[in-house]
């Protein structure tokens, strides 16, 4: 017993003494990372060699597995160390994997059979189809199809017999019926009648005859009526009353079209905040009677007629759904056909947001049942809705996030659905995939496994193959058995030794406490190969703060920008958080009319933590840089918090939300357009610029208008501001391409390592890897 306790006496001691030793080293003095101009050049020379280095390792980070018809086997490839493709067979019956074949022979056998060379490293198999024996294979190289033997390597030309009719995109879809054809006929379920619109009024005309019953007489070209849909009985039609607005134009200007001497201007139609919508006023018609009813309900002002869903066995009763402008308020309305009443199945509410495109129906007409997934109750959770008499039940409850669905199993009455959050002592937004009763019972984790979760089933889903990684740990990929949910074998998992052997250091996961002191705030830190521990290094900040989703990397890469720029010394980290989606609804809540916020308060007390704990991080030195919403977000972290950041890259930014796109903007910001639009405007608050600042926009962005960059820069000039403007010609939305990254890089080099970036135009860094 005494021998016992003084060997924990001595554990405990030396791990004090090792939690000091830790300590000290992390708090010993550094000094600020300042290179002169040729160890900068080295340090362009070191990236640009380990970029290529990292881009050369065969990493498989995913398979997409081919299954055969028999859905019990399938082939997939990955790419080799030489740079081959090596195809494997998998037998998911027999839980066996063995490579298809050699992939030299084969490439010999296919330039052979076709007349022209094939190289082993440009074996491209489009499909390929096993025999039973699996000693023969038929394939499609350069939509050619071969069949091979697997025994003597000969291939000779084949035609593709078994799935020439094959088509992967299934059926075309009908398309819908819109006003604007005016002489589209709509016919009738039973066949007997065909409606059509006709100088802006509905018609209607016996298949078996010609004569044409006009049931309208107030419409016209202005104000057709339109959007007609039958009921399953064919004795009503349910249209609408359309008074269309003309959505505006937004113009940018070609500069460089070769071939011209002129600019050319084009033109696109282009929604902003505020601006007027398109109009459905619904009415049903009766065949009987020719008689018009005019539905008790508002006009649809927002998205368009809605898709009406018929109650199973009736043509009495659909519904429909009805998102109000403003996002406060989504409802499911049911409409008697006979008496032009409705009745809310769902009536949302909320004083802030719903978040219109991730609301989810699923309608079950057998059971009059509706699969619905909301953030009503604080998380976003899926509810089953009686459609008869409205009553919600939770389907999935506690302090998570449903994040999508992937299928619905009526037979079963369950639920495939993916989440995060769940699995506790991990990252809250890793994803894992669930099934699920649809009374709440009888919950299944298919991906119990810590990481981040993506999986693929076989077409009769009794296999699925998982993916799953973390930032900083290579891929799993393993083959599970749907009911079992046990392993059936473990196809790939990278050895990263090679990786680690080129001197890169992973990026590590970094938690700290946001505003309230309470929620966990979640980034990446991404340090230079050389990293000294007795130096400071400037903190460049990766920004998007859009409130549609999280952005922070959860999944495995050994290649990305954040880790190439970090290699010209820097430590590059990116962070979300609150107002970004993929938390609680209170998380998400802090964007609602305050887009201007971005989480920096946040951003600031995480990369604050990230210094107190490691002190090479040098946080007087920060940068940030962003595109679109994140271009926004990194000029406005100049404006907002210059005592802060000191120098940012904003690519084609959003600087006022009144000029953006008006189904993203009027999402976080609302409707109407009010006062706080202005106040939060990068443009308006141009006076308030500190520090130093590059601007970068193509000339032919139509996704946020280049308008937005131009104005923001002449309200900044107007202000006496300076700063540095990159146009680039013919360029869309981007950061600018290869050129605009490499002027990023040089930007902070000059601003926050406050050395000189190589002299491009005179190849001093060419010269430079040359005398290497």
């Amino acid at each position: 017993m005494h021998r016992m306790r003084l060997y924990q006496y001595s554990f405990i001691l030396i791990s004090l003494i090792l939690e000091a030793m830790v300590s000290f080293a992390q708090q010993a003095p550094v000094t600020p990372y300042l290179p002169d101009h040729q160890t900068v050049l080295q340090s362009y020379i070191n990236a640009d060699k380990l970029d290529s280095a990292w881009k050369k390792l065969p990493i498989i980070y995913n398979i997409k597995p081919n299954w055969q018809s028999n859905n019990k086997q399938f082939w997939y490839s990955t790419r080799a160390k030489n740079n081959e493709t090596t195809f494997y067979f998998v037998s998911a019956e027999k839980g066996l994997k063995h490579k298809a074949f050699n992939t030299k022979q084969m490439a010999d056998a296919v330039s052979a059979a076709l007349g022209t060379p094939v190289p082993a490293t440009r074996l491209h198999i489009a499909r390929m189809f096993f025999s039973e024996d699996e000693k023969q294979v038929t394939l499609k190289v350069s939509n050619n199809w071969l069949k091979c033997n697997l025994d003597s390597y000969h291939c000779q030309k084949t035609v593709d017999t078994l799935f020439k009719n094959y088509d992967p995109e299934g059926p075309l879809q009908a398309r819908r019926y819109r006003w604007e054809g005016l002489v589209t006929d709509s016919v009738s379920p039973d066949k007997q009648w065909a409606a059509f619109v006709k100088g802006g009024n509905i018609y209607i005309r016996s298949l078996k005859g010609s004569a044409e019953v006009q049931f309208t007489n107030d419409g016209s070209l202005d104000k057709p009526y339109g959007e007609m849909t039958w009921a399953p009985d064919s004795k009503h039609i349910v249209a609408y009353r359309i008074d269309p607005k003309k959505t505006k134009e937004v113009y940018y200007i070609l500069s460089s079209v070769p071939g011209t001497t002129r600019g050319e201007l084009k033109s696109h139609e282009y929604d902003q905040p505020g601006d007027e919508f398109t109009s459905y006023e619904p009415f049903i018609f009766n065949i009987a009677d020719k008689s018009k009813l005019k539905i008790d309900a508002e006009k649809l002002d927002f998205f368009g007629a809605p898709v009406l869903h018929w109650r199973d066995g009736s043509s009495r009763y659909f519904t429909y759904e009805k998102v109000d402008r403003g996002h406060q308020r989504f409802r499911v309305i049911e409409v008697d056909v006979q008496t032009g009443k409705t009745r809310n199945v769902i009536d949302e509410k909320t004083s802030t947001f719903i978040y219109e495109q991730r609301i989810y129906t699923r309608y079950l007409p057998k059971t009059h049942e509706i699969i619905w997934v909301t953030e009503k109750d604080g998380w976003r959770h899926a509810y089953l809705v009686n459609e008869l008499t409205g009553a919600q039940k939770l389907i999935t409850n506690g302090n998570w996030v449903v994040r999508d669905i992937d299928s619905v199993d009526v037979k079963r009455r369950e639920i495939w659905f993916n989440a995060s959050g769940k699995n506790a002592g991990e990252d809250p937004y890793f994803i894992h995939y669930y099934r699920i009763g649809f009374d709440g019972k009888n919950l299944v984790d298919l991906t119990p496994e810590k990481g981040n979760h993506n999986i693929t089933f076989s077409p009769d889903r009794k296999y699925y193959v998982d993916t799953y990684s973390e930032v900083n740990i290579a891929p799993h990929i393993v083959l599970k058995n749907t009911v079992t949910l046990k392993t059936i074998a473990a196809l790939e998992h990278s050895d990263m030794t090679d990786l680690l052997t080129t001197g890169i250091k992973l990026p590590e996961v970094f938690v700290a406490k946001a505003r309230d002191s309470k929620t966990d705030i979640w980034g990446v830190i991404y340090r230079p190969a050389n990293m000294s521990p007795d130096k400071s290094y400037p903190v460049i900040e990766n920004i998007y703060a859009g409130p549609q989703d999280s952005f922070v990397p959860k999944n495995f890469s050994a290649i990305n920008e954040m880790q190439s720029i970090a290699q010209l010394g820097f430590i590059v980290v990116q962070i979300d958080g609150m107002g970004t989606a993929n938390r609680s609804k209170a998380f998400h809540d802090v964007c609602w009319h305050n887009l201007a916020d971005a989480g920096f308060a946040d951003r600031i007390l995480w990369m604050q933590a990230l210094a107190a704990k490691y002190p090479q991080a040098d946080i007087s030195r920060v940068g940030v840089y962003g595109t679109s919403a994140g271009g926004q977000n990194s000029a406005g972290a100049l404006l907002f918090h210059p005592e802060f950041y000191k120098a940012a890259v904003s690519a084609c930014g959003c600087h006022d939300n009144r000029i953006d796109k008006q189904w993203w903007n009027e999402q976080w910001m609302g409707y109407p357009v009010g006062p706080h639009y202005e106040q939060q405007s990068n443009i308006t608050n141009a006076g308030k610029l500190k520090g130093n600042l590059l601007l970068i926009v193509g000339e032919a962005d139509n996704n946020v208008p280049p308008e937005s960059t131009y104005r923001f820069a002449d309200a900044l000039i107007k202000n006496n501001k300076f700063f540095d403007l990159l146009t680039v010609p013919g360029m869309g939305h981007s950061d600018g391409g290869v050129y605009g990254r490499t002027k990023k890089r040089d930007f902070f080099v000059k601003h926050l390592l406050n050395a000189e970036p190589p002299a491009r135009n005179t190849d001093e860094l060419t010269v430079m890897n040359k005398a290497e």
